[in-house]
């Protein structure tokens, strides 16, 4: 664990007093006078110079979130102001959002970051203050007029400071909208302010660092093709010795009916390396007609946290390559942000893939009519109308050494509104699985907490304070149904929250949901299968089975 995070009873203890609740500390005047103070463990480290360059982004140059001077552009003001009027000209919905907030309060107590930090700016309602109460002191007129009452301020470099700091204490979750009567998207206004930030060099290397990486090679790691594939070939080798069955997956094939895209992290980060064994697994079992690209090599997109037009370049690369290697249509893995763009955003960003077919299970016949437009279909429905057809040899008694519950990623659950079909695979394929309390699942689930690109390693004790909430409902069921297995479909959930639990919840370990599928799949001509997927002994099978 990372040396800027503090034991966890000082860390429990700090966040009730923030809250008041242990010595009546209480906001005194105007909110935007409460001290922020940049240190070891709350801030992400600033961009590099070379990365910028190689994006053609402004301002390059060193700097860090604790110096006094942010050494920000001639012009920075307008620059900023510009781009906001360019936002209200093209999105209504930010300037709804602007306007019609009545600070009713019931987001107040709703992100997650708040309930770690207990610091009021993570009060949604005040996040958006932070947007709202400039876009006051320079846009409308009657409010201009009646500064004194509006709530209004000047954007000065403290609001920079202040911007950057808890505009990257929000993942974009969405959790706050579903609270607000009036329907108000906070996540949306974190996508603007961070797009302005980035107009005048203020930023986050964790997020454009494989922005960067992407738009050169085709994921976030950088990693060449031929590297790409010799990952993939090292697990296939892992499948045939647990196993004993040799997959064969194909790359930058043309005239395969499906083109699987995946996030990079499925082939080269822990745990997310068993996941991508589970789908080489599951497409060997059904003999399904795929190949695997090597320069959309990731399904993640890091340009959602960077400004529209990143978010549309990234996208887009999934669909020249479906175009260029004349597939049918796509078939995506576990991830969260991917689905987000491709479900809430493609359609009207990149327009609908028309060269592509309407997705069909080439093994059930099952039309993906959810899919006629962005033609990708989600891997968790995928798996699940399989199972309901009746496709899959599955011996669930081999997940029997796992207890396990489910994280509703936020990017699909609220994103895309996949809340059944993962928890219908869990069930086919693991005897034991217990629900978490039911305001912190499916539409109200709480975040992991490093969403968003702040899954930094300098960022960790925020992390670990906004995944506080999620890990409480782990620590429910862990102690009331010994649960020791949290199941996900997000590959930034895989990488962050076994390191949540590990703070929160020792004992916990993190998993994907085609890790238990290639579990429990019985595949043609296995050996006598002893361990899972990560070599952990494995139930359901004794010495006397003949499988």
């Amino acid at each position: 664990m990372s040396k800027y995070v503090p034991k966890k009873e000082d860390l429990s203890r700090d966040i009730q007093q923030k809250k008041g609740l242990l010595n009546g500390n209480r906001i005194s005047g105007d909110w935007w006078d409460e001290p922020f103070e940049f240190r070891d463990g709350n801030w992400c480290h600033a961009a590099k110079p070379e990365v910028l360059q190689e994006l053609g982004f402004p301002n390059p140059r060193k700097w860090a979130a604790t110096d006094d001077d942010w050494q920000l552009p001639a012009g920075w003001e307008k620059t900023i102001k510009d781009g906001l009027k360019e936002w209200l000209k093209k999105s209504r919905s930010l300037k709804l959002y602007l306007d019609s907030c009545v600070r009713c309060g019931a987001c107040a107590d709703k992100c997650h970051f708040y309930l770690g930090t207990g610091e009021p700016r993570n009060m949604p309602v005040l996040r958006a203050e932070m947007l709202r109460s400039v876009y006051r002191n320079d846009f409308p007129l009657a409010e201009k007029i009646l500064k004194g009452f509006s709530g209004s301020r000047k954007l000065t470099k403290e609001v920079v400071k202040e911007w950057h700091m808890f505009y990257y204490q929000c993942t974009e979750c969405r959790r706050c909208s579903i609270f607000c009567p009036l329907g108000i998207d906070t996540a949306e206004m974190t996508m603007v302010v961070r797009d302005l930030l980035n107009r005048i060099g203020v930023n986050n290397n964790w997020i454009l660092a494989p922005v960067a990486n992407c738009n050169r090679t085709g994921n976030h790691l950088g990693i060449e093709p031929h590297t790409f594939v010799q990952n993939i070939e090292s697990l296939v080798d892992d499948i045939e010795d647990l196993t004993g069955v040799k997959v064969n997956p194909t790359f930058n094939r043309k005239g395969a009916e499906v083109l699987f895209i995946t996030p990079s992290g499925d082939v080269f980060g822990d745990p997310g390396v068993y996941t991508m064994m589970g789908y080489l697994l599951l497409f060997h079992h059904i003999g399904l007609d795929y190949t695997i690209s090597t320069y959309a090599s990731e399904g993640g997109n890091f340009g959602m946290f960077t400004s529209a037009d990143m978010m549309k370049k990234l996208n887009a690369k999934m669909y020249h390559e479906a175009e260029r290697l004349k597939v049918k249509w796509l078939l995506g893995g576990e991830c969260g942000h991917m689905w987000r763009v491709v479900h809430q955003y493609m359609s009207t960003m990149n327009g609908p893939a028309d060269f592509l077919e309407k997705p069909v299970s080439p093994i059930t016949g099952t039309r993906f009519t959810n899919a006629n437009a962005t033609k990708m279909v989600h891997i968790a429905e995928f798996t699940a109308d399989l199972i309901h057809n009746g496709k899959l040899k599955l011996d669930p008694s081999r997940n029997d050494h796992l207890r396990t519950t489910f994280h509703d990623s936020c990017n699909v659950a609220r994103g895309m509104g996949m809340f059944e079909e993962p928890r219908y695979v869990l069930n086919k394929v693991c005897n034991v699985f217990h629900e978490m309390p039911e305001n912190t699942i499916r539409e109200q689930t709480f975040c992991c907490g490093s969403g968003s690109g702040i899954n930094a390693e300098e960022f960790m004790e925020m992390r670990m304070r906004g995944g506080l909430p999620r890990a409480g409902a782990v620590s429910h069921v862990r102690k009331k149904h010994q649960v020791d297995s949290l199941v996900t479909i997000c590959a930034i959930d895989r990488a962050s929250l076994p390191a949540l639990m590990r703070y929160w919840n020792p004992g916990v370990s993190v998993y994907g949901l085609h890790e238990l599928v290639g579990n429990a799949l019985v595949m043609k001509g296995e050996k006598k299968r002893t361990v899972d997927l990560r070599e952990n002994p494995m139930a359901g099978f004794g010495e006397d089975d003949d499988e």
